[in-house]
């Protein structure tokens, strides 16, 4: 258990430094939907759509905040947040370019740093790595690793972007 303490503690801490000045140019953009006449649409791929189902039924919901679904239709005022476990993910691709050629402007949270070859980071307004690449404790066998907090590391950095996000709406009100 210290063990694991202490390697979520050095995850979150790394996400936090990676990505503070993204943080909140993320809340900017997620802010101009609210402000605006448009909506806050949280996407997200296998684990990480319990991001979304978090941002509608917490104790603190975000304002403004609709869950995807397939076949929805976007309009330039919205927002969307998209959530995946690897900037790889071609489901989170297609839609990112769907949303790139209609210029919905976007945001991302996957694992990867962004870097050239990361066509997601490419594609989106502002990129977030939460930085886990593979398991975080060793496993039972040689050189295996278990432990995965892709989700753990996306909703930190959620409460981080939503920490501004309120902050900006809220003086708008």
């Amino acid at each position: 258990m210290k063990i694991l303490t202490t390697q979520i503690g050095g995850l979150l801490q790394r996400a936090d430094s990676n990505n503070e000045e993204t943080v909140e140019e993320t809340a900017r953009l997620l802010a101009q939907a609210t402000i605006g006449e448009g909506r806050v649409i949280f996407v997200g791929f296998d684990e990480m759509e319990a991001v979304g189902v978090n941002a509608l039924f917490a104790a603190e919901p975000f304002r403004g905040a609709v869950r995807y679904e397939e076949g929805m239709e976007f309009h330039s005022a919205d927002r969307v947040w998209l959530f995946a476990r690897s900037a790889t993910d071609t489901r989170a691709l297609e839609l990112a370019r769907m949303l790139a050629e209609k210029f919905i402007p976007f945001a991302v949270v996957a694992s990867e740093k962004a870097t050239e070859d990361n066509d997601l980071a490419d594609l989106a307004y502002t990129y977030m790595a939460i930085g886990v690449m593979k398991g975080i404790l060793p496993g039972e066998d040689l050189g295996s690793r278990i432990v995965q907090p892709h989700l753990l590391a996306a909703l930190f950095l959620y409460e981080a972007v939503k920490m501004a996000y309120d902050e900006m709406v809220n003086e708008e009100d």
